[in-house]
């Protein structure tokens, strides 16, 4: 089934969202159906009834796996996919109110940010016309008083009309200034002074509306100020395109547009969810401080009101994804209330040798084709024999085994080390083609492979 590329997250059918996580992540079926499910359940709640809508409450998700195994790159396409407001955090940057850090509050504070940022540019390019014509009749009316001077032919004797002569000169000039040829020319503009009063007290909650209001101060007493400088035509179309986008932007309409896509269609991605679990055994100030963390989402993740400088956001339908590995603790070390909160639970699998191959060769970006790229820039022509990627998948599935498993990222360690003489005198070859072979696999890698104390280290 073909449909675009461009399309809304909201619009695409949850088979459709397999088929654009399939193009990066090898895998992990169900892990990518229970999220386009979850997804696909957002879009089908806003059609209901308004009376039912608010009763439907969103199905939250677990993701437990080893690390490596595609997790929070399952997030990152999430995301890229997304038009509704999405934010990927670790939980472990938050800290439990009343200790130095983060207080989870905050998360929903930037997803409101990054809404209002998504509303903001929309409008902007919805106005993008409209400010371009802004624009060339602002630059124009730099350019022409330098014309007058330049051209003693606009001149005429008193009582004369300029209209005619004023208009030709002013459309000539639009038409170079179209054609680039004023880019490099130099004009004094008078720009606003950014200057930026930052402040940052870590635990306060609403440090944000304190920053905002000591700017405002700064304006008071001359941050605001403009002052003259001297730059190119180039440059002051970049000026003045943001300030007249600026303008053009409805600022109320674009924070109450963002406000209903956090609270109906946001979506929170928790990573690394597992290490603010007790890790067992006798507990610690850190342990404490760790628990408190979960008490501190509890209500975030049931539905709470939470204070941002564009007003107060609801929670209670904001979608939540949490990913962890859980190789120390378990899902159910969680404080039974936050696990409540997370009625769904899927397991991602250990990757396998065909796996690593497939992550080699299938992805749009798949790896063998970024080292490619990376050495076409020197120059260098390189080819992967299909003996040697199956032989790196192998030795990749070997190495996760019998040391840590470190999922897909051991490719990475792998091919650097197998490629680290090539790259290395990659400017040297230039012209040259170079075919990877399994028996150039074997020469580099045999070495680090047959010492287990030193393939712990390199490997």
């Amino acid at each position: 089934m073909g449909y675009s590329a461009s399309r809304k997250l909201d619009e695409l059918k949850p088979a459709q969202i397999v088929t654009e996580l399939d193009k990066y992540i090898i895998g992990q079926q169900k892990a990518k159906r229970t999220i386009a499910v979850a997804i696909r359940n957002r879009t089908r709640r806003k059609r209901l009834p308004e009376e039912i809508r608010d009763e439907v409450s969103p199905k939250n998700i677990i993701m437990i796996g080893p690390t490596g195994v595609g997790k929070t790159e399952i997030a990152r396409r999430i995301a890229k996919l997304s038009n509704a407001p999405f934010i990927k955090v670790e939980a472990s940057k938050y800290t439990e109110v009343g200790y130095v850090g983060r207080d989870v509050e905050s998360i929903i504070r930037d997803l409101m940010s990054i809404a209002v940022q998504q509303v903001k540019a929309e409008l902007a390019e919805a106005e993008k016309e409209k400010v371009a014509s802004r624009v060339e009749e602002r630059l124009l009316d730099m350019l022409l008083p330098q014309a007058k001077d330049e051209d003693k032919s606009d001149v005429v004797p008193s009582g004369t009309s300029f209209t005619d002569s004023q208009k030709a000169t002013r459309e000539r000039f639009r038409e170079m200034l179209r054609e680039g040829k004023f880019d490099d020319r130099e004009i004094e503009v008078n720009v606003q002074s950014r200057k930026r009063v930052g402040i940052e007290v870590l635990g306060q909650p609403n440090m944000e509306e304190l920053q905002d209001a000591m700017q405002s101060l700064g304006s008071i007493f001359g941050n605001g100020r403009g002052h003259n400088r001297k730059l190119t035509i180039k440059r002051a179309r970049e000026i003045f395109t943001e300030e007249e986008t600026e303008k053009a932007v409805d600022n109320d309409r674009a924070i109450d547009e963002a406000k209903e896509r956090v609270e109906q269609m946001g979506i929170v991605f928790l990573d690394e969810i597992d290490k603010v679990v007790k890790s067992g055994g006798a507990s610690s100030s850190i342990d404490v401080s760790r628990e408190g963390v979960q008490r501190d989402i509890l209500p975030i993740v049931e539905g709470t009101s939470v204070s941002t400088k564009w007003g107060v956001i609801d929670t209670t339908h904001i979608l939540f994804i949490a990913s962890g590995a859980f190789h120390v603790s378990k899902p159910s070390d969680l404080i039974p209330e936050l696990q409540g909160r997370f009625p769904l639970r899927v397991e991602l699998d250990d990757l396998s040798a065909d796996d690593f191959y497939r992550i080699l060769t299938e992805p749009a970006n798949a790896m063998t084709m970024q080292y490619h790229e990376l050495l076409k820039t020197e120059g260098v022509e390189i080819i992967f024999d299909d003996a040697a990627i199956r032989k790196v998948s192998e030795i990749a599935y070997e190495v996760n085994t019998t040391n840590d498993n470190i999922g897909a990222r051991r490719l990475f360690t792998i091919m650097e080390k197998l490629l680290e003489e090539l790259s290395f005198s990659a400017d040297e070859l230039a012209g040259q083609t170079i075919t990877i072979t399994a028996a150039y696999v074997d020469e580099r890698l045999r070495d680090v492979l047959q010492d287990q104390d030193l393939s712990k280290f390199i490997l």
